[in-house]
């Protein structure tokens, strides 16, 4: 099904809500036979709305024509929209309310026979736009919203009537002038106002089959590139466009900026992958801190789309998701592969791409955003549907990106390219597993991988390899190391690699073992003095305890943190607000008193409060003072605790209340760190503690022996 994604990455979800659609998400199995077969979408839509909303007013009224897949046509509208009429070639039909859910109506309208399309027109007040949502609160269920300065319809919202879990429409829009909107899918036409006093209109469709419409309005400025047909790739002539406010519009060359970019992203992607699969994309400025992939379009937040980290990684991980996701759909019932791909082939590759390729420290990073979770939270791959927290991101994404990877280093880079490009052309507008990536990638290797994706997919954990007993012997001009590989948990990793060393000089070797404990011998032209077990980090594995400095995830997704509030009066309230944004489950209070006490054992202990404050507590218990490399920058230090034994321990300290509020909404963002440094809101300064990994010494064997 269709991607509804946010870019927090670390930290995205689909968007389509199913916990109120029970009734519609029956009839899924048959719809994903539909799709797989590859039949085409009936030419007339299945859906055709004309909306007309009064952002100012929240006010919104719809006409929609219906054809849904039975006779007895069930479907749910939110609880502020009002059925006005049904009918079916001017006859006026009976619809009946079969009870609310929490927050959503239920409708019944029985067709008469030989009708095949129903006529709904319907309407009423919509939420105003919630402006107070944080990041995490977008990703959860939201109500339809009007607004001058923005309105958001998500498509799990319930503003229109849906046919069948998955359909086509046309939807027609008016507004007032000032005002612009759209939904995914190719502009038809567009009618621009005459004055203020006119209406914009423009009518989008949507051809092929989806499972849900988004809808977004706002005062947006348009700018627009087209670009003709790629006859080298094959992607249709493009509208590219920017749905920004007029002050992100007047900043100097930024929507250009985006344009261009975005021209880019799609010619790289069609070039690796395959024609781009739709005839336009836009950038739309979001009032909310969303950061949603649609077909055709990415929502973001207009206070982050002037980060210029957004243009370099987000939008191109944006745009990726028109081919995976959204140009193959997702079966969700047997695992979600297309956020891994998408980081693998946009995040991940950018980083292989720079001067100094910090793809290393991304592997790492993913290690060490697993290792801090609980045993609890390490799902297995395939059961990973969407981003529902922290945990979920380190599988999902992490773990995923890191199989294909794997996945490259063992099959070669030419035949995983052909394999992309296999899985594309053959399940492009299909729903598609992970098993269909399986065939692609077995076609283009020539190689049996069943073991390599169910190991990988259905394994919670990951191995602990140790190498043990090596041993060096002459043979003539050359040695010889014998050595033991021992691996603990599952999967069993089949191939590893071996860095050996002497003094400047390195050398890699991948060895191939099949059990948990296994001799292996290299042959080698020097005589090495170490070796390390993947120190370049290539394997999906779990990380000796030299690997891993603490960082802020093993705080924010710790199921039983605890929380020192080392702070009073207002700072007070401010540091209390700040745990509740940043923890994901709720922590347990500790006082000052309690806190040396508490540091031999149990959850994760973070102390927030003022500069002075913080230090008589980590004084009165016992605790390092801030780092001497923090010193007093910014406004507010952030650093965990290098501590061999006991509970974690992390520090936030800051100057006064008005920092700790600044705190609140980025905070979240940076579970990767072991410190931070903040200027009001913004990361002036961050990092991980340093650490080391593991080298084993390399015996020689005696003269003679």
């Amino acid at each position: 099904m269709i991607q509804r994604i946010s870019l927090w990455h670390t930290i995205s979800q689909p968007m389509f809500d199913r916990h109120v659609l029970d009734t519609l998400r029956r009839l899924l199995a048959g719809l994903i036979l539909f799709v797989a077969a590859g039949i085409a979408p009936a030419a007339t839509p299945a859906l055709q709305l004309e909306v007309s909303l009064e952002p100012a007013s929240s006010q919104f009224e719809a006409v929609a024509v219906v054809q849904p897949t039975r006779r007895d046509f069930r479907f749910v509208l939110h609880e502020s929209l009002v059925i006005r009429s049904a009918e079916v070639a001017g006859k006026a039909l009976k619809f009946v309310s079969l009870g609310r859910d929490e927050g959503f109506q239920m409708w019944r309208i029985q067709l008469p026979e030989g009708s095949d399309a129903v006529r709904i027109s319907y309407g009423g007040p919509l939420k105003p736009l919630q402006n107070g949502r944080d990041h995490r609160s977008v990703l959860r269920a939201m109500p339809p919203m009007a607004s001058a300065n923005g309105s958001f319809l998500p498509s799990s919202s319930g503003w229109y009537p849906q046919p069948s879990p998955m359909f086509n429409f046309r939807v027609k829009l008016s507004l007032p002038a000032d005002q612009r909107a759209l939904v995914a899918g190719r502009l038809l036409e567009e009618t621009l106002p005459e004055g203020n006093n006119g209406r914009y209109r423009a009518t989008f469709e949507f051809a092929q089959l989806t499972d849900g419409i988004d809808l977004m309005a706002g005062p947006w400025r348009v700018r627009e590139k087209l670009l003709p047909k790629d006859a080298k790739t094959g992607t249709p002539a493009l509208r590219l466009r920017t749905y920004f406010p007029a002050d992100l519009d007047a900043e100097t060359g930024l929507a250009e900026a985006y344009l261009e970019d975005s021209r880019r992203y799609i010619e790289r992607y069609s070039n690796e992958i395959g024609a781009y699969p739709y005839s336009e994309f836009s950038v739309v400025a979001s009032p909310l801190p969303t950061g949603f992939g649609m077909p055709t379009l990415t929502y973001i937040g207009a206070d982050v789309l002037r980060l210029p980290f957004i243009r370099a990684t987000s939008l191109g991980h944006e745009i990726l998701h028109n081919w995976w996701g959204n140009g193959v759909y997702v079966n969700y019932e047997q695992g979600n592969w297309s956020e891994g791909l998408t980081t693998f082939m946009a995040d991940y590759a950018f980083k292989e791409t720079v001067a100094n390729d910090t793809s290393r420290d991304m592997r790492l990073g993913w290690l060490r955003d697993f290792s801090a979770l609980s045993n609890e939270a390490r799902q297995p791959l395939r059961e990973f549907r969407g981003r529902t927290h922290s945990a979920s991101a380190a599988v999902g994404y992490g773990k995923a990106a890191m199989l294909f990877v794997m996945l490259r280093d063992q099959i070669g880079e030419k035949a995983f390219r052909q394999g992309i490009r296999d899985f594309w052309a053959k399940n492009q507008f299909r729903v598609a597993s992970w098993q269909e990536l399986q065939i692609a990638f077995e076609g283009a290797s020539g190689r049996d991988l069943k073991a390599f994706f169910a190991g990988w997919l259905d394994a919670s954990g990951a191995p602990k390899l140790e190498a043990r007993d090596a041993l060096l012997k002459p043979t003539g001009n050359r040695y010889q190391l014998d050595l033991v590989i021992e691996q603990q948990g599952t999967p069993l990793v089949s191939r590893l690699p071996i860095e050996l060393s002497a003094g400047s000089k390195r050398e890699t070797r991948w060895v191939s073992v099949k059990q948990a404990s296994e001799k292996v011998s290299v042959d080698l032209d020097f005589r090495p003095q170490t070796l390390r077990i993947d120190p370049d980090i290539r394997l999906w594995r779990q990380l000796d305890a030299q690997e891993m400095p603490p960082i802020l995830r093993q705080w924010l997704g710790a199921p039983a943190p605890r929380l020192v509030i080392a702070a009073s009066g207002g700072a007070a309230d401010a540091a209390t607000t700040l745990a509740q944004r940043f923890f994901e489950a709720k922590p347990q209070n500790l006082s000052g008193a309690a806190l040396a006490g508490s540091l031999g054992s149990g959850g994760p202990i973070m102390i927030i409060g003022t500069h002075s404050e913080v230090a008589a507590s980590l004084a009165a218990a016992g605790l390092p003072a801030r780092p001497a490399e923090l010193s007093t920058r910014g406004t507010a230090q952030v650093w965990t605790l290098l501590r061999p034994s006991g509970a974690p321990v992390a520090v936030v300290s800051a100057n006064d209340a008005k920092a700790l509020e600044a705190l609140a909404r980025p905070l979240p963002h940076y579970g990767g760190q072991s410190w931070l440094v903040f200027a009001g809101s913004k990361s002036v300064d961050r990092g991980t503690w340093p650490v080391s990994g593991v080298a084993v010494a390399i015996k020689e064997s005696a003269p003679g022996r």
